[in-house]
């Protein structure tokens, strides 16, 4: 996520579509760089509530995880109502690999789940070879933060976070030259496996689906001209019963790598197994779990959902769902 790169007018209009379901955001992020408070906490968005945004501002989080990421989740997660979703802003120096394995955390673990890893990729600087915004001002931040225990370079730290990435967000593309365009997102491509799709944005906006699987749409109060699911679509696929989980997560994986395939969600039945699968997907992290038993006379019929760019490539969904 490099700094500077849109992540807190990402995360507002994410707040904006939220489609009803309850939103907490994390945000880390060094002293004023790429990150404004009020911007966020007093948002006027109906449903968001200061308390639903927690600040971290002590250095880098992923180098105090034990410290500050685990109990501000901790607190999120023990509340009354707790959120439908958590959205993890984090600086733009920060590697993703200790973040994700918090997760594994016993405290943790049993309550919430990583539903994928984007990275925010600021267009116009990486096309300058600068991976910032403000390089020169980033890397004072950087120096005086005590709590930043790696000082590697920042295109390090950039080729660090798009490899951990699940989908990477190519944002301020409306101030980009089109050949520009087209050289950076050759740049990211040539790092990334067949899985890990790029998905062009202006001004963070993009359809909330792709990002955290809300199926929201765009509110009211967007023009016509901000109606940013135009780009995408959706279609159902039936799925079969399978032996075993692992069966249908391979099927899955395999829909991932399809071109223009960007999400999916969806369930079916294990044989032998009265509680109805669910799976999900995005890039290469594909995640499975039983959620509650087939009723009484319910179809054990499977459905998967895939959300990808406009004219994705069906058949081979189609086809990787039938092998």
């Amino acid at each position: 996520m490099t700094p500077a790169a849109g992540k807190t007018t990402l995360v507002r209009h994410l707040l904006e579509n939220a489609g009803g379901r309850r939103l907490a955001v994390l945000v880390n992020e060094f002293g004023d760089l790429g990150f404004d408070g009020s911007f966020l906490a007093a948002c006027g968005i109906a449903g968001c509530t200061a308390e639903d945004i927690v600040e971290l501002p002590n250095g880098c989080i992923c180098c105090t995880v034990a410290d500050d990421f685990v109990p501000a989740l901790e607190k999120l997660l023990g509340r009354a109502a707790p959120p439908d979703h958590i959205l993890i802003e984090t600086s733009g120096l920060a590697l993703p690999k200790p973040l994700v394995s918090a997760f594994n955390w016993p405290a943790i673990r049993s309550r919430v789940t990583v539903d994928g890893v984007v990275a925010v990729v600021d267009g116009p600087a990486v096309a300058d070879g600068t991976f910032a915004d403000d390089p020169e001002a980033l890397a004072a931040k950087r120096a005086e933060d005590g709590a930043v225990d790696h000082d590697n370079p920042l295109e390090e730290v950039f080729e660090d976070q798009i490899l951990c990435a699940d989908l990477i967000l190519l944002n301020k593309c409306d101030a980009l030259a089109e050949a520009d365009r087209l050289r950076v997102r050759a740049e990211i491509s040539a790092h990334l496996p067949k899985a890990i799709k790029i998905v062009e944005a202006a001004h963070g906006r993009i359809e909330p689906a792709l990002v955290i699987g809300l199926g929201a749409r765009p509110s009211h109060h967007e023009s016509e001209a901000d109606h940013d699911h135009d780009d995408f679509d959706s279609a159902a696929f039936a799925l079969p019963k399978v032996a075993v989980p692992e069966e249908l997560a391979a099927r899955v994986a395999r829909v991932a790598e399809a071109d223009g395939v960007l999400r999916v969600k969806g369930f079916s039945a294990v044989a032998d197994k009265p509680m109805r699968l669910v799976i999900q997907g995005v890039g290469r992290r594909i995640a499975h779990h039983y959620d509650r038993p087939f009723a009484a006379g319910e179809p054990r019929d499977g459905k998967l959902v895939v959300i990808g760019l406009k004219g994705f490539d069906r058949a081979a969904v189609a086809a990787a769902l039938a092998d």
